[in-house]
Formats: C-alpha cells, structure tokens, sequence
C-alpha cells in the first residue's frame, strides 16, 4: 500500500473533502494511505510539493500566479476544486438578524490580513457597497491565535472559516451575522496541487479516484455523520459545531458538482486578484490547471 503525504495550508472544516479521503476511508478502498500535514510557518503547502517533500496538498490557484508574474512555470499543477466558494464566515459578539456588511464600519473588525483571505474579503466588501480599507481593522493570522485575540476582548467583529465560528456560537461567544462566500459568489476557492510528473502515476490516478468519493460524500452526507468522521482532526473543537460548519457549505454549494477545477471559477478568481491588484496578468488557465488524472 503506497502512502500518500498530504499537507493543507489552512486547517479547517471547510477543507473536509480533502481530510476526509483519510477520516473517511477512501484512500484504503484504492490501496493507499495518507499521512496528514499541515504547512509549517514560513513555508507553503505548494512549495512543500515542488521540493517533493508532499505528494498532495491543498492550495489555490492564485499559489501559481506569482512565479508566473516572474516568468517561471510553477513546479505544480492544481489538478482538482476542493471549494468553489469561499469558506469565510463573519461573526459578532451579539446576535444580529438585519447585518449589513455596512455595519464593519461602527467596530473594530478582527480579520485575517494578507494572500487570499484578505483578497476575497476585499472583494465580497466591494460587492456590497464596502471599501475594506474603511474598516477599523485588527490584524490576525487566525485559526486559534484570532480564538484567543476574541476570547481576551478583541474586536466587535469576526472573519474565519468554519468551525471556528461556529465554536464561538457552541461557546457562547459569538454569533455568526454574514458570509464571504455569499458576498463574493461562485470562485475557485481552494485546490490541490501535484507535481506534472507525479500526476501521470498510477498513485495520483488512485488518489483522484479516492478524493471524487470524499467529496460527493461530504457534498451529501448527514452532517453529523461527517463531523464524527473527522472529529480526531479537531479535537479542540464540538463535534456539533464541525457540524454546523459543513451543513452551511453543503446548503451553499461549496463541495458541489464534480471535481476538475472550471474555467469559469478560475477566471471569477482572477477577477479577484485583480481587484486588490495582486495579479500582474491574466494568466492562461492551462498554464495553471491540470484536468484530475483518471484511472
């Protein structure tokens, strides 16, 4: 049985398709294994494959637009969609049933700064009226440091993906008010990379068949069911809440259709990028994306 090394540059729920080719025993139905990394500070998931330290791992497609910007092909290929959504939740400390993002400006707004995150949040701001540099802001880099920045006072609003704000909810903590990815629309969110050459192996074949089952499962699935499945990849966090986060992402689509990444998305991502000038050009979608390896 190979093994497989697969590394995610962001640990979430909302990357549940990819965690759960392991939790959900899809990797051993085609005779591989996976062991699961998360990207080491100062280093990142697509550089970890191009050193061929990781044969999978989770990034997006903006990952391949700076070496091209440079004139360098990346070493990878994005081969599959993981969201087609951003994964974002906004959350504040008090219930708020009429929330308009309008509403970021009369607080102090606790969100994780740089790269994608901020690029898509900048973008869904816009797209409702909001420049973001209005915003009286906080900067984080967060997972369970913006945990703890909230849980000592900071800030009146919230910016993660699910579970965390979930958790917050199960917790007493926080009230989730708004979403990114209803803001910004359809996009290529997320992806995994491999190297061109390792996607011609029979392990990459095997790992595409592996992962298409992951996520029509976790696209269906009771929610519940999926949260146990995964729940020893969190244990910090209530199964109920893991939960919570991934019947939001079924209910908007996140992990729905098939897995080859569409062009469509691809260029709703760039048209991103470009807002927050961050792209220098719009790069050919067959410079960056790969179709899934087939068996």
């Amino acid at each position: 049985m190979s093994k497989l090394n697969i590394m995610a540059s962001r640990h979430s729920a909302f990357y549940s398709p990819m965690i759960c080719t392991i939790a959900g025993g899809f990797l051993e139905k085609e005779g591989l294994s996976g062991e699961y990394h998360v990207v080491e500070a100062g280093s990142t998931s697509g550089g970890a494959v191009a050193e061929g330290r990781m044969d999978v791992a989770q990034a997006a497609v903006s990952a391949s637009w700076s070496p091209l910007d440079n004139g360098t092909r990346p070493a990878f290929a994005h081969f599959a969609q993981i969201n087609r959504y951003d994964g974002f939740f906004i959350a504040a400390r008090e219930p708020d049933t009429d929330f308009s993002w309008s509403k970021l400006l009369s607080g102090k707004f606790l969100h994780v700064h740089g790269g994608q995150p901020e690029a898509m949040l900048r973008y869904g701001a816009f797209k409702q009226g909001l420049d973001l540099s209005d915003v009286d802001d906080i900067p984080s880099p967060g997972g369970s440091e913006m945990m703890d920045q909230w849980s000592n006072g900071e800030g009146d609003y919230f910016h993660e993906q699910g579970a965390f704000p979930q958790q917050l909810e199960h917790d007493g903590k926080g009230h989730i008010v708004g979403s990114v990815g209803e803001a910004v629309g359809p996009v290529a969110f997320s992806s995994l990379v491999g190297r061109w050459d390792w996607l011609e192996t029979d392990d990459a074949r095997r790992f595409a068949a592996a992962y298409k089952q992951s996520r029509e499962w976790v696209n269906t699935a009771d929610p519940a069911e999926i949260a146990r499945a995964e729940a020893d990849f969190f244990p910090d966090m209530a199964e109920s809440a893991i939960a919570s986060a991934v019947s939001f992402y079924q209910s908007l689509g996140t992990w729905s259709g098939g897995i080859t990444i569409e062009e469509d998305l691809y260029q709703a991502a760039l048209d991103v990028f470009e807002h927050s000038n961050l792209v220098g050009f719009r790069h050919a979608y067959s410079d960056v994306v790969a179709p899934p390896p087939v068996i």
